[in-house]
């Protein structure tokens, strides 16, 4: 059976529930080892395996991918595109339309332009806030970005942005490139 690997870095878990989604889908065709980045770092005979396709997720926090993930690819490169390889972003920016495709996400150009790699297929989904398990900086904080880009602002609550079926559609095409 062929291989696939999820490699991802998730600051609240909503990265890692979309590759569980992912994973998912995909178990039923492939092996899939579904990693943390941090964990692929302390476990690198991990990339000695054989893939037929690396799909790296990252969630955004102020505005940034963690530099976990930007260390992964520049010290993974040769492994990376020694398969088909994909890359998807979660932010909560991608909730709005004008910004949920790669072509149009401010932070999947921003990834470009910091990663010196260019992944054969990127995407974009949209994340969640929830106010209710941030710690108290985070949850100001995340409040005035959210009121600055007219978002939700009640901290009592949990705003799923996610839509699972771009998620599932996503798997589905990895699957087709991966056969």
């Amino acid at each position: 059976m062929k291989r696939i690997l999820i490699a991802y870095s998730t600051t609240d878990g909503q990265t890692k529930l979309i590759c569980e989604k992912i994973k998912s889908i995909l178990d039923d065709t492939f092996i899939v080892d579904l990693q943390s980045i941090k964990s692929i770092k302390e476990n690198l005979e991990l990339l000695d395996k054989s893939f037929e396709h690396v799909i790296v997720g990252a969630s955004i926090r102020y505005g940034k991918h963690s530099y976990d993930v930007y260390d992964f690819i520049k010290n993974n490169i040769d492994f990376l595109e020694s398969s088909s390889n994909s890359f998807f972003s979660v932010n909560v920016v991608a909730r709005k339309p004008e910004k949920n495709t790669p072509e149009k996400n401010p932070y999947i150009k921003k990834f470009l332009t910091l990663a010196d790699w260019t992944p054969k297929k990127l995407a974009v989904f949209a994340g969640k806030v929830d106010y209710p398990k941030y710690r108290f900086f985070d949850k100001y904080m995340i409040r005035l970005i959210m009121w600055i880009t007219n978002g939700p602002t009640d901290i009592s609550k949990t705003y799923e942005f996610t839509d699972w079926n771009k998620v599932e559609e996503f798997a589905h095409e990895i699957r087709k490139m991966s056969h």
